[in-house]
């Protein structure tokens, strides 16, 4: 199971860390959240490094589907009413100065960025694009509705926004990691304040950013309640038709689209980690009904972290965690959140205003709905009387037969038959007894 990107672009690799070093600033995390944070920082004039665990870009990064877009899903109607105008409006310009920021880096990049327009559909309900374009328009951002989509089904119509744009993740990565003092596998296992303790060395730096995907420690943030995580599947498609934009489903459990070279790449089959789900099966089988002339050339899967309320978690780590910082939480739209984090990250560093810190702030109010669902499935896991157990914090893992692995329902941490970690919170192997995988342990 590899992804297109890992199939043409080619990463630097880093030495480990076998020493003690000084730094202004240590990121944590070689994701592009955390090279695009170590890209500001350097440029702001700050001494920053990065210490990755394992390879640059080798979790999450390499399995998206690298749009870039400002429109995530019907959000804004929903941000008007749990934000007010004036969060509403920060959240959609904030992502806009991302985009624009990207957009800018792409220009000295040779990463296969294209402006594309991006269409949030919905199959059944015109009322709720309605709804979204009023609130646009009370936002004071253009977009429009779109009637008659390339799509081979029928919708009640999309939501559009142009000049948005996608590209090669791996291959910008590349780029930006090559000015930057990075090691690899070099895993932190310990923070304290000013100082972060590896396996073979020390690193002492006045700010600390956690960029881990899902924040690894435990005595700040609660992170362990206000996240979880949702991994859903991409199956790439050899001939299949030109779309001309990216498509989304409104709903979040239907399918997405996006052709890039001379492949579509489709999108679905979303469910919570450690849940069942159908995996590639029911975009195989879409494909076949409707793409019967296309070829299946690479599958993957992706998770990404869900925040409570539906904007990332951007800021201080704790609420007293002075020189230690979080970003997290992007609710599968990590592009544009990786670079909105790394500008807001930059100027909290710096110890300058920054419009949107309230809005991103982890520490703001935690009373939302999914709150409650996130404690029920700790609990519930926590006190599950099976083996084994995740290392993260205790809770029963769940055998994956998809992708032969073991997987938390609690936080998403996953990991080898054998234990080797593939996903985090849990910061290191776990040694698996031989367990059998029967209904108790499966999914």
């Amino acid at each position: 199971m590899q992804s297109i990107w890992e199939k043409n672009a080619q990463l630097p690799t880093f030495e480990p860390l076998r020493r003690e070093i000084r730094a202004d600033a240590l990121v944590i995390g070689g994701g592009l959240t955390g090279l695009l944070c170590a890209h500001e920082l350097t440029q702001a004039g700050l001494r920053c490094v990065v210490a990755e665990a394992g390879h640059i870009c080798g979790g999450v990064t390499k399995n998206t589907t690298a749009k870039l877009t400002v429109q995530h899903g019907l959000v804004f109607h929903k941000l008007l009413r749990r934000f007010g105008t004036e969060r509403a409006r920060a959240y959609l310009d904030a992502n806009w100065a991302a985009l624009n920021r990207i957009r800018a880096l792409c220009q000295d990049i040779p990463c296969d960025f294209e402006e594309k327009p991006n269409y949030v559909y919905s199959l059944d309900d015109p009322r709720e694009l309605e709804r979204e374009l009023a609130a646009l328009d009370k936002l004071g951002r253009p977009a429009a509705l779109a009637k008659d989509l390339p799509l081979p089904f029928p919708v009640a119509g999309a939501v559009r926004f142009d000049r948005q744009a996608q590209f090669h993740p791996l291959k910008f990565a590349a780029t930006i990691a090559e000015k930057l003092p990075i090691f690899e596998h070099t895993r932190v296992l310990e923070v304290e304040p000013g100082r972060a303790v590896t396996e073979h060395g020390t690193i002492k730096a006045e700010h600390i950013v956690v960029a881990t995907h899902f924040p690894f420690l435990n005595k700040f943030g609660a992170y362990w309640l206000k996240l979880y995580q949702s991994r859903s599947y991409v199956l790439a498609l050899e001939g299949a038709p030109k779309l001309g934009g990216m498509y989304v489903d409104a709903s979040g459990k239907g399918l997405s689209f996006r052709n890039y070279d001379n492949m579509l790449l489709l999108g679905g089959g979303g469910h919570r980690t450690g849940k069942p789900g159908s995996g590639w099966a029911g975009l195989e089988d879409f494909a076949r009904r409707h793409y019967p002339d296309a070829r299946p050339t690479a599958r993957w899967a992706a998770q990404d972290c869900m925040s409570l309320d539906g904007a990332p978690y951007i800021g201080r780590y704790g609420r007293n965690t002075p020189g230690l910082y979080a970003a997290s939480g992007f609710n599968k739209w990590g592009m544009t959140g990786a670079m909105l984090a790394a500008e807001l990250l930059t100027d909290l560093v710096l110890g300058r205003e920054n419009p949107y810190q309230a809005l991103f702030d982890p520490n703001r109010t935690i009373l939302r709905p999914q709150l409650a669902a996130n404690a029920l499935e700790a609990a519930v896991h926590l006190l599950a009387p099976t083996a084994p157990r995740c290392p993260h914090m205790g809770c029963a893992l769940k055998y994956n037969a998809l992708e032969h692995t073991w997987d938390c329902p609690c936080h998403g941490s996953r990991f080898t038959e054998d234990g080797t970690v593939l996903d985090g919170p849990a910061n290191g192997n776990k040694k698996m007894r031989p367990v059998k995988k029967d209904a108790a342990h499966r999914f």
